[in-house]
């Protein structure tokens, strides 16, 4: 499992990104950790405030992260202007794949070689805690004066487990809805004005097809697929779980409307039958497609096309119900076998001064969590990323539930035999609830739930 410092690299791969959100079952690689006798969150930090700036002797604090892909030197630009501000505090990053870094940091955490600092998903937050890998950070919100006003509401509570919070958001990356203006225009639909209702939405696909464009490629696998269905679900008025995590609601009447939607847009002709991974964003750049539901981490992809005309907006309203899909990254700080309380303060100062910095960041194709940042005359300069963050109020993130990211496997099968036509939608979310229910189980044994 090889580490290295950052370096610039190639945008973020689809399937490291799924792997990293816990789409593909984050939890079962923290198995390694051990059972977790204790309860969450033991020994967390006590180190000072930190909200004022470190003024103690010099410390080194290991940053790990999984920002492989074309954020990396964003993030690694703010670390090395945050080393030139602070003398005392030298920040050394540290990147690997995301499916390496959340395998090798309980056994680190545990060995006592473990990163002063860390991010993660917010999806994998309560894994990390149930297993004593993270450290509560209330004591770091209330040292830094952080508040929920401070960040975007969502996120914010997403970042709680058990009643006590374990991640200081950074950013949320929701999809996104972006279009190609070229072949809009080439259909006689207006460029500058894509449809946002499911009216006007069906009926521009229907007017692509008469020209012979299959406007919306519908993707069976994990990305994007995945996170247009639950985004549909959410719209449709329903839910993946019901309020606690303790049960699967994804199969009930919501879900089944969202996913023969998805169908039904192949069965029109609207979308090809079987589209590869990643297809249907090439399709957009190529011109294939007109529409394509993306994060917002494709937004400096498409910049990179020459002569690409297309725009993006939030997710067009299909159900009824405003609703998005959206990551988060999260600082963490793990535990730690003989805590520092010279690096907990070096930390704080750290998370803190990122926090608020994290314009720098949002050029890296992310959505600020901190409302000051967000709301900033520099994030409204960035106009792809300020068109997602007008979604900020409804973006939607799975309870905080520990190894929930293990029954995803379930509902990416349900959309991957419903859009092939090997099941019908019903069947397909019904059978992979069944399957979904017996592991939420089992992890509420394993967790301790």
């Amino acid at each position: 499992m090889n580490t290295r410092e950052i370096s610039p690299g190639p945008s973020l791969s689809r399937r490291r990104f799924l792997t990293a959100t816990g789409v593909l079952g984050a939890g079962a690689v923290l198995s390694a950790c051990g059972g977790g006798s204790s309860s969450p969150g033991a020994e967390p930090a006590e180190g000072g405030g930190g909200a004022t700036g470190y003024d103690g002797p010099d410390v080194d604090l290991a940053f790990w992260n999984g920002f492989t892909g074309g954020d990396g030197p964003f993030m690694q630009q703010l670390v090395d202007q945050f080393n030139t501000e602070h003398p005392n505090i030298a920040v050394k990053m540290t990147v690997m794949e995301w499916a390496d870094y959340y395998a090798k940091i309980p056994t680190a955490v545990q060995s006592g070689n473990g990163p002063d600092v860390g991010i993660m998903h917010v999806d994998s937050l309560s894994t990390n805690a149930a297993r004593n890998v993270i450290v509560p950070l209330d004591d770091v919100a209330e040292a830094l004066e952080l508040r929920e006003d401070d960040f975007a509401t969502a996120v914010w509570s997403a970042g709680e487990y058990d009643g006590q919070r374990f991640g200081i958001p950074l950013d949320v990356h929701p999809l996104g809805y972006f279009y190609n203006k070229a072949v809009l225009e080439s259909a006689g639909l207006d460029p500058e004005s894509p449809p946002m209702d499911r009216e006007s939405y069906e009926a521009a696909l229907e007017q692509l097809k008469s020209a012979g464009i299959q406007g919306h490629w519908m993707s069976p696998h994990n990305f994007t697929g995945s996170m247009t269905l639950q985004s549909l679900i959410w719209q449709f008025g329903g839910d993946l779980f019901n309020e606690d995590g303790t049960e699967v609601t994804w199969h009930e009447d919501a879900g089944v409307q969202a996913l023969s939607w998805m169908v039904d847009a192949v069965n029109t002709g609207y979308s090809p039958t079987d589209v590869g991974q990643d297809a249907d964003a090439i399709a957009l750049q190529n011109g294939q497609a007109a529409f394509n539901w993306n994060g917002i981490w494709h937004i400096n992809t498409l910049k990179e096309v020459p002569d690409l005309q297309w725009g993006v907006a939030p997710l067009p309203n299909i159900g009824g119900t405003q609703a998005a899909w959206a990551g988060s990254h999260n600082f963490v700080l793990t535990r730690q076998r003989r805590p520092d309380e010279n690096k907990q303060e070096a930390a704080r100062v750290f998370i803190n001064w990122v926090s608020q910095q994290s314009i720098a960041w949002a050029e890296g194709g992310q959505v600020p969590a901190r409302n000051s940042v967000r709301e900033s005359a520099d994030f409204e300069a960035l106009p792809e990323q300020s068109a997602l963050a007008q979604q900020v109020d409804y973006l939607r993130f799975p309870p905080s539930v520990p190894g929930i990211g293990d029954v995803f496997a379930d509902f990416n099968q349900a959309l991957n035999e419903a859009v092939l036509q090997t099941l019908e939608p019903a069947t397909a979310l019904s059978e992979a609830a069944e399957r979904a229910a017996k592991k939420l189980e089992e992890n509420r044994e394993r967790y301790g739930g």
